[in-house]
């Protein structure tokens, strides 16, 4: 997680509104913060020579949350706006009362960027993600004529945070994660066995999508 300008994920909320609204709430507390995210996800499986699931979701929200002793005052929302943050500050400020507590020191960013920021569900179209699993499928069963099943799945997200602070301070971390899994099953003379293999981790979907990547996993 880094130091980074406050810049709310969604622009209707602009950082002198958030702010305002966040020292409202924690007037007085020891401690609070906004915390915003946004999420996107895509999986698709595809088993037994056919697509059988592609989905995609996509979600925003905040939490606030007032810190008074023991007591903690928390709010959240799937709708990031004005009204909104105002309805949680409200909420949140309760766990306040009439104040008295000091705020904590914000907590230091590492300031290290461990992982790419980019998107891996852009890092391949659709049609290249469905037509590496259909090759995958079709390695398997050309491997061994006793495979009777063959089950893979490609799945990529991407959660962007940011939390800001009463005195100001904002930090930001861009979370990129990708998964490549594969499963088959074998039969002969009546038994069946199964085995699997997979990996991923937050990276883009190239290194996965690479033949010779997925078929050390085949």
């Amino acid at each position: 997680m880094t130091d980074a300008p406050f810049a709310p994920l969604d622009t209707s909320v602009d950082r002198d509104t958030a702010l305002d609204v966040l020292r409202a709430a924690t007037a007085g507390a020891d401690d609070g913060e906004l915390f915003f995210e946004q999420r996107r996800s895509e999986a698709l499986v595809y088993d037994d020579g056919r697509l059988k699931t592609a989905s995609y979701d996509a979600s925003t929200g905040f939490g606030l949350r007032a810190v008074r002793g023991e007591v903690a005052g928390y709010a959240h929302s799937t709708e990031i706006s004005e009204s909104a943050l105002r309805r949680a500050a409200e909420t949140a400020r309760l766990a306040v009362g009439d104040g008295g507590g000091t705020l904590a020191d914000a907590p230091q960013a590492t300031n290290q960027q461990l992982y790419t920021d980019n998107d891996p569900i852009a890092g391949a179209s659709f049609p290249v993600k469905l037509e590496t699993l259909k090759e995958v499928d079709a390695f398997l069963r050309d491997l061994d004529s006793r495979v009777v099943q063959v089950s893979a799945s490609l799945a990529a997200s991407l959660q962007e945070i940011e939390i800001l602070r009463p005195d100001g301070h904002s930090v930001r971390d861009v979370r990129p994660m990708s998964r490549l899994n594969i499963s088959v099953i074998v039969e002969q003379n009546g038994r069946r066995e199964s085995g699997s293999a997979g990996g991923g981790g937050r990276v883009g979907l190239d290194g996965l999508i690479d033949r010779a990547d997925w078929q050390a996993k085949a």
